[in-house]
């Protein structure tokens, strides 16, 4: 049993654990290629992130959904590629939106080279992805693309906040299917389609991708205030700080609206302070760490991890399901 991937996957089986090694390697040098420009400048910015690392959580799902087909066909590693290079292009144009300063342990983009960099660097690299695209067909750019709007969407959505009268949860879980379910579920799809899987697995590998997605988000949420270490590179409580609503903070809000109590109304109006003094804001993270809402976003995380794993139900018994099945344990086990 090996351990490859994110979150310490463990294979069990020989076979299996090649085809995804060689496969992520072949994705980690399709990205350092395709992030080479004639201008130094740029490849210097354009690798800033690939080079720092990451979970390279989506290639892996696409070189497990490709075991369903032909795991060598050769448009298998290129769409790994170009799932890898849009989810980092948005990383770069979320890091100025939030005005981050470290990203995957380093300084972020906009933080060593400028606002307008990060941005530019960001649209290079979705322009390197397309370039990708275009090789694979026109039904993978109309995926791919159809995915890109569901993210921008996303983050539209958690910029303008819920409409008048709708449940902020249930916004924030649209916002997450959106903003990364979206990219998530194409990895699946990608694997599985670029392989010659039978369209019914395509189609079962692509929803759980969504479901993955959105429970491996709610993961993040919980450890943004649970972990002493953030997996991302990010401190602890870096979005709490920000004021960007997660999950444990809204179930919070849910709870002190329904119920009343004066413990959780304190802590709202904590929440609601200056979270930028550094005193309030460990106040706040240690009470959320005890708080129910938190144990709450950690059964959310659990039931669409459970989801995902009970859409595989229909594939034949394989290596590659077991390992799809131990990835939904793993995003459940990062959530504590």
């Amino acid at each position: 049993m090996t351990v490859v991937g994110p979150f310490g996957l463990s294979v069990r089986d020989q076979a299996l654990e090649a085809d995804v090694q060689n496969g992520l390697s072949a994705v980690e040098a399709g990205l350092l290629d395709a992030t080479k420009s004639e201008v130094p400048f740029i490849t210097g910015a354009a690798q800033h992130l690939v080079r720092a690392g990451g979970k390279r959580f989506r290639p892996l799902l696409v070189m497990l959904a490709a075991q369903f087909g032909d795991p060598y066909a050769p448009g298998v590693v290129p769409s790994a590629v170009v799932v890898e290079l849009t989810h980092l292009a948005t990383l770069y144009h979320d890091d100025v939106m939030d005005e981050a300063e470290v990203r995957r342990g380093v300084a972020s983009a906009n933080a060593r080279w400028g606002n307008s960099v990060a941005v530019l660097t960001g649209d290079f690299l979705f322009a390197r992805a397309s370039h990708i695209l275009a090789d694979l067909g026109p039904e993978a750019v109309r995926i791919q693309a159809e995915a890109f709007e569901r993210l921008v969407t996303g983050q539209i959505l958690e910029t303008a906040g819920p409409r008048d009268g709708r449940d902020p949860v249930d916004h924030y879980l649209d916002v997450i299917g959106g903003k990364t379910g979206s990219l998530i579920a194409v990895s699946g799809r990608f694997g599985a389609m670029m392989s010659g899987a039978d369209e019914g697995v395509v189609d079962i590998l692509t929803q759980y991708g969504e479901r993955l997605g959105v429970a491996f988000q709610l993961a993040d949420d919980v450890l943004d205030i649970a972990s002493d270490s953030h997996e991302s590179g990010k401190t602890p409580g870096t979005d709490l700080r920000e004021g960007i609503p997660t999950l444990p903070v809204l179930r919070l809000r849910a709870r002190a609206e329904a119920l009343g109590l004066p413990e959780d109304q304190e802590l709202v109006a904590l929440l609601d302070g200056d979270l930028t003094d550094d005193a309030r804001h460990a106040e706040v993270l240690r009470r959320l760490r005890a708080h129910p809402a938190l144990e709450q976003a950690r059964r959310d995380t659990v039931r669409y991890a459970e989801e995902a794993r009970s859409t595989l139900a229909p594939l034949p018994e394989c290596y590659a399901k077991a390992a799809l099945e131990e990835l939904c344990d793993a995003v459940v086990h990062r959530a504590g």
